[in-house]
């Protein structure tokens, strides 16, 4: 199952008890925009994983623990696959929000093309429409969203809308991608 959809990128100031990041908005890191809503939420969802729920869970496993022969006590292995998989999504939520920037992204003073921007290229002649950037930036919308490491974002970053690129697809073809419009993201 996928992770709870997220609105980001809408501004709204940093509250002052909220970890800043590492970064500074202008070194170079990886960093998530986050809407204060979204960075809200992901803090929520944080502190029930790594309290309420890691103490339920702690007590099923006990509870399965008690019937008997672990080997093949089903209950007790997956109680435990539970837990795994409960760790890893509250490492990957602390990574998140230690790394997050709440507001806005930044657009550059050239107008070139940066994560938390949602820009529309002409492929293959089709206009398509998406968010630069994470799943958690898009929200709750209906946008598609491409990483800037991938084969189509790492080509149109530091772009400009007018610009004509192109990629290497998976497959190995080269496919010609023109920039049209880029503007930030806003949920």
């Amino acid at each position: 199952s996928r992770p709870s959809r997220l609105t980001t990128l809408t501004t709204r100031p940093r509250h002052r008890s909220e970890p800043q990041s590492r970064k500074s908005p202008d070194s170079p890191g990886r960093f998530t925009w986050l809407t204060q809503d979204a960075y809200d939420r992901l803090k929520e969802e944080l502190e029930h994983l790594s309290g309420p729920a890691r103490t339920e869970l702690a007590k099923r496993i006990e509870s399965a623990r008690e019937e008997g022969d672990l080997k093949e006590n089903a209950g007790y292995h997956a109680a435990k696959e539970e837990q795994g998989k409960q760790e890893l999504r509250i490492r990957q939520l602390r990574h998140l929000l230690e790394n997050a920037r709440v507001g806005e992204a930044q657009v550059d003073a050239s107008g070139a093309i940066v994560p938390g921007m949602v820009v529309t290229v002409d492929l293959a002649g089709d206009d398509v429409t998406f968010l630069l950037g994470s799943r958690e930036g898009a929200g709750d919308s209906d946008l598609d969203v491409y990483s800037e490491r991938s084969p189509l974002g790492a080509a149109i970053v530091g772009q400009k809308p007018g610009a004509e690129v192109s990629y290497t697809a998976p497959n190995g073809r080269k496919i010609p991608v023109k920039i049209k419009a880029a503007k930030p993201y806003t949920g």
